[in-house]
């Protein structure tokens, strides 16, 4: 089989494609045929800053074509989609049983993948917001595969404004055509009037910008992996607060609320309340390509790799 991987940090041109034999299942371990694999910013981030390569694991959705022992639940020729933590740019991966849930009917794996943890993340990370009914809700990195599903889930949870902050002005008719009020670039002066809760994606010195948004008493969830600071006087003065969201320790700690949260964005998605949008396909040998879309921050929806 094919898998994409790398010998030493670097940008996208440290990937390459091999030829392996396609891995055993292990106990509790699905072997899934890849259909679609997310492509996220966390992992195209790792191969600049990883010490030593690690694999390129992530979403994938497909067809499971063995089972390995004590799984149950699950059959060959099952559809599934969840998070791979080893190898998952490949034709065949191994996901682990605990992680999969299955793709329902009339659902594609592009639209799995662009759900499993984008859609998730987004959910989370508004929950983690509290919001309430009337409020406004401000979302960074607005066009990207996160950030396009939350500023449609926070209208869907009764945001009256919904503001979209991008890095271009040419994200802006993207962003507004899944519902956003107004649209503001990160190099603004202003970001408008003030706002009940921010969801952050970006992190770093759009913080600062991010934090002043708010409104006394407002809230800003960052689950960005880009990390930067706050100054404590900015929360100081207005009452605000700042809220750390990461959707792998909920899976770890909180599986109930997990599952619960999986289950709702399918519905909204099944309903029709939801929509993902796919920025690109690429094969994966192109994955390089996929990379550099990422690492310019050019994709307005999901960017996915489909073998």
């Amino acid at each position: 089989m094919r898998r994409v991987r790398y010998e030493h940090s670097g940008g996208p041109e440290a990937l390459f494609l091999e030829e392996v034999p396609a891995p055993e299942p292990g106990p509790g371990e699905l072997l899934v045929r890849a259909e679609a694999i997310g492509v996220t910013l966390p992992v195209v981030r790792k191969i600049r800053e990883a010490a030593e390569p690690i694999p390129l694991g992530g979403e994938v959705a497909g067809e499971v074509v063995a089972l390995g022992a004590g799984v149950t639940g699950y059959a060959v020729g099952d559809r599934v989609t969840g998070l791979v933590f080893g190898h998952g740019y490949a034709d065949f991966v191994l996901l682990h049983a605990a992680m999969a849930s299955p793709v329902p009917a009339g659902a594609s794996a592009v639209a799995a993948v662009a759900l499993v943890r984008s859609g998730l993340v987004a959910y989370g990370a508004l929950q983690a917001a509290r919001p309430e009914p009337d409020e406004a809700a401000l979302v960074t990195a607005a066009a990207s595969g996160v950030g396009h599903l939350a500023l449609q889930l926070a209208r869907l949870k009764g945001a009256r404004r919904v503001v979209a902050a991008v890095s271009g002005a040419r994200k802006a008719e993207f962003v507004r055509e899944l519902g956003a009020d107004e649209v503001v670039t990160y190099d603004a002066g202003s970001w408008g009037e003030p706002v009940d809760y921010v969801l952050d994606a970006v992190g770093g010195a759009l913080l600062k910008p991010a934090v002043a948004a708010l409104a006394p008493h407002g809230r800003l969830v960052a689950y960005s992996s880009g990390g930067g600071t706050v100054e404590a006087y900015d929360l100081l003065v207005g009452a605000k607060s700042v809220i750390g969201f990461q959707m792998g320790l909920v899976a770890r700690e909180r599986p109930e609320t997990y599952e619960r949260w999986r289950a709702e964005v399918w519905e909204f998605y099944l309903t029709g309340r939801l929509k993902p949008v796919v920025h690109r396909e690429f094969s994966l040998d192109r994955a390089a390509e996929a990379h550099t879309v990422i690492e310019e921050r050019a994709n307005t929806g999901k960017v996915v790799l489909v073998p």
